[in-house]
C-alpha cells in the first residue's frame, strides 16, 4: 500500500467528521487541523484505529494560552511511524472553563502528558484517572504557563534607563 500523505488525511477526516474538522493548514508540512472538544476522542480514536490513518503513537499533549481571545488551545501531536507522517490536532477551549475529555482511554501514555498540561495550564481532563500536579508543588495556587502576569517585575532597579545613560 502507498504511503499516506496529507491530502489523503484531509479527505479521510473530512469524509468522517465533516464540519467538525476545521482550520486545516500545513505549516512547514505538518498537517494541522482543529476540532471541538465534544468529538476530540472520536477524532483521536479514528486516527489511531483507522487503517487509512494508523497514528498509533501519541507524541505529545500540551496547550497554548491565547489571553487576547480568552482561549486555551489543547494541542495533540500524533505520529504514524510506518508511513513517517505526523499530524497536529488543536482544540480551543475557554480559559474560564478549561475542561476536555481525557485521552487516557486511547493511550495510557496520555496520563502524564495530561497531568503536565493540567499542572502548567489548568486544563482539567474529564475522566482522567489521577489528575494532580506532576512538576510543581501542590501548594502552588496558580498555573504558571497562563499569560496572566507581567513579563518582568516593574520594580527591578537593574532595568532603569538612568543607570545605562539612556
Amino acid at each position: 500500500m502507498a504511503a499516506i500523505i496529507n491530502e489523503d488525511l484531509i479527505k479521510l477526516l473530512g469524509d468522517k467528521f465533516g464540519e467538525k474538522i476545521s482550520g486545516v493548514n500545513e505549516p512547514y508540512g505538518l498537517l494541522t487541523v482543529q476540532t471541538t472538544k465534544d468529538v476530540i476522542i472520536e477524532v483521536l480514536g479514528f486516527l489511531k484505529e483507522s487503517v487509512g490513518a494508523g497514528f498509533n503513537y501519541l507524541t505529545d499533549i500540551t496547550a497554548v494560552h491565547y489571553p487576547e481571545s480568552n482561549h486555551i488551545a489543547v494541542v495533540y501531536h500524533l505520529h504514524n511511524m510506518v508511513d513517517k507522517i505526523r499530524i497536529r490536532i488543536k482544540v480551543f477551549i475557554h480559559e474560564h472553563t478549561p475542561t476536555i475529555p481525557t485521552a487516557t482511554v486511547l493511550w495510557n501514555g496520555a496520563n502524564w502528558m495530561e497531568r503536565e498540561t493540567y499542572d502548567f495550564f489548568g486544563v482539567k481532563f474529564e475522566g482522567h484517572p489521577d489528575l494532580r500536579r506532576i512538576l510543581n508543588m501542590d501548594q502552588l495556587i496558580v498555573h504558571p504557563m497562563l499569560k496572566q502576569y507581567p513579563l518582568e517585575d516593574p520594580n527591578r532597579v537593574d532595568k532603569k534607563d538612568e543607570y545605562f545613560g539612556r
